[in-house]
């Protein structure tokens, strides 16, 4: 069964397994004592933290094994911001950050901090110069990832961490998704990573500090790396990840071009193959592994449950595919299409065939869940010019069915006519204008509705 969701796991690298196995024998001791089994486990434990240093690109003691990359994220947010408290208590984010980042920004602001946050292009990329602008005088940290974990598109951190230098304000990457890949580019203060990301184990995550950087560890004090990640080291599985990272980058190269040319195949094929669909982020400056794009008419979550039933694993930032009716904050931010989403990401080894079959069954999947929902063969015919409006009733009803609705009555109305749909699922505010733009239409705005939800307003003009 293909498995295309590498961006939230990758499969366990077959070094991290021999690594693992081999360290529970070795690396069970307290790295801490000084009798043989001891300082067994504390060369075990500093070879991997040079290994990972080496990957990182930073000195060994700058950095810290903790137990998930969202700790990670969370004792590097806190810290530095608690370091660099007499400066300020600003915080500036982009808009697109993992959510371990914006949960961190919101209780920061919570505790009567600041959080600024930056905006993305359509590419789901921050504009450096205007990352710059946000560093104000009182801000204490900024965050930057090198890579989006929905759409793929790089970020320009060399950029941003060189603006953050010249203000005075470190910035803290979180490289989860990219350091499999290579080291971050810049001049960074802090980094965090998550070793299942990239093949190694769950549980293990790293934590870098530059020297030079005021960081203050929070919660009780520990003797444990430096500080800064309390508790019993897990050794076997940081010296599984360690091991796994230097796997990866010896290979990342080469398997980087051959799974680009998947990908790329995967960009140019779905949009001839499937009808309405819309592929987002960056096409260039992207992760080699991850393509994301989402079709109009569709229920995420039977999209993905149908890719189940033929044999593919794939995840989707869709709101058809939550509880909450809200779509991903990455996808609204870049102001793309959020109904059926579909997230490919390929692990490492993955074949072309799998690729070439997925391209197969596709446009079948699509095309039958869109039957059932009743979406529109085609677009409507125009009629003549003239004046009228409609309004369609779609409060209650779950994303695709108010665009869907939408796509249905648009030619009972003469071009400069407008179809007002009421809605109340939160996903119409960017999928209503996305489907303006992908059929040519105009987008009038959104007001309150007298009878609950929103109501947007489309005028026809094609």
């Amino acid at each position: 069964m293909p498995y295309f969701d590498a961006a939230s796991a990758a499969p366990l690298h077959p070094v991290a397994r021999q690594a693992l196995l081999a360290s529970l024998d070795e690396g069970w001791a307290d790295p801490a004592r000084l009798y043989r089994e001891g300082r067994r486990a504390r060369l075990l434990l500093d070879a991997a933290r040079e290994a990972a240093a080496e990957a990182v690109g930073c000195r060994p003691d700058e950095l810290v094994f903790t137990p998930s990359g969202t700790r990670a994220v969370h004792a590097g947010i806190s810290g530095a911001l608690a370091g660099r408290r007499r400066v300020g208590s600003g915080l500036v984010v982009s808009a697109v950050e993992h959510s371990s980042v914006l949960h961190a920004a919101e209780r920061h602001a919570a505790a009567g901090g600041t959080v600024t946050e930056v905006p993305v292009g359509r590419s789901g990329a921050v504009d450096p110069e205007g990352f710059a602008a946000a560093l104000e005088a009182g801000t204490a940290l900024a965050c930057l990832q090198s890579a989006n974990h929905e759409v793929g598109t790089e970020q320009p951190v060399a950029e941003v961490a060189e603006a953050c230098r010249a203000a005075g304000v470190p910035l803290l990457v979180d490289a989860a998704q990219s350091l499999g890949w290579g080291p971050v580019e810049g001049d960074w203060s802090l980094l965090a990573a998550s070793a299942h990301k990239w093949g190694g184990p769950a549980g293990v995550g790293l934590l870098a500090v530059r020297k030079g950087v005021r960081f203050a560890p929070q919660g009780p004090a520990d003797e444990r790396e430096s500080g800064r990640a309390p508790g019993f080291e897990n050794l076997p599985a940081i010296v599984a990840a360690a091991a796994s990272l230097r796997a990866v980058r010896a290979e990342a190269a080469a398997e980087s071009a051959r799974l680009r040319g998947l990908v790329d195949r995967i960009r140019a094929r779905v949009p001839e193959l499937v009808p309405d669909v819309e592929v987002v982020g960056d096409p260039v400056a992207r992760l080699p592994h991850l393509v994301t794009f989402s079709c109009l008419y569709v229920d995420g979550e039977t999209l993905l449950h149908e890719l189940d039933r033929e044999g593919f694993s794939v995840s989707s930032g869709s709101s058809c595919t939550s509880s909450t009716l809200t779509p991903s904050h990455v996808l609204r931010a870049m102001g793309v299409l959020s109904e059926g989403n579909v997230r490919v990401s390929l692990p490492a080894g993955t074949p072309a065939e799998d690729v070439d079959r997925f391209l197969d069954v596709l446009p079948g999947v699509v095309a039958g869940v869109r039957e059932r929902l009743g979406a529109p063969a085609a677009p409507a015919a125009v009629p003549a010019a003239g004046s009228g409006s409609l309004v369609v009733d779609a409060l209650g009803r779950r994303c695709p069915i108010p665009v869907i609705e939408l796509a249905k009555v648009i030619g009972d109305v003469p071009v400069g006519g407008t179809v007002t749909v009421l809605a109340d699922d939160a996903a119409a505010r960017l999928d209503i204008p996305a489907w303006c733009e992908m059929r040519g239409q105009e987008y009038v705005g959104e007001a309150p509705s007298e009878r609950g939800g929103v109501a947007y307003v489309v005028r026809r003009v094609a």
